[in-house]
């Protein structure tokens, strides 16, 4: 299709878009400072982003528990005695308490389950008559 083709309103409409991309090109320009085309913009090196990493504190926590894992490995195959250490060092560890449910939330949940059943029980009586 030629230009003489072309109505007065897609002529008027290509020269909206040529504008568009030469203002984007102006402010890729500024970006990457200077007269950069888009073909030298596009061929550029990404920059690394420096992802999340684990902190010092975590790392020792890891490595910590890898060496008692080593230990209490090596102790089953060792002397009595080492494996009397490895306990010491076992019972030394302070107890790190774990969520557990309550028997009154169990209560609850036990009471949430048996409703909700006798709820499915009942629609599917009320559909069988």
């Amino acid at each position: 299709m030629s230009l003489i083709d072309l109505t007065p309103a897609q002529l008027r409409q290509s020269a909206d878009h040529k504008e568009r991309i030469a203002d984007l090109n102006k402010k890729l320009a500024a970006l990457f400072g200077g007269s950069a085309t888009p073909a030298q913009i596009l061929s550029a090196k990404p920059v690394k982003v420096k992802k999340g990493g684990m902190s010092a504190a975590g790392k020792a926590r890891i490595a910590a528990a890898q060496k008692l894992r080593w230990a209490k490995l090596k102790a089953a195959k060792a002397k009595p005695a080492a494996k009397a250490l490895v306990k010491a060092v076992v019972a030394a560890k302070p107890a790190t308490k774990k969520g557990k449910i309550s028997p009154e939330g169990m209560t609850r949940i036990n009471a949430a389950a048996k409703a909700r059943w006798a709820k499915v029980r009942a629609a599917q009586a009320a559909k069988k008559k």
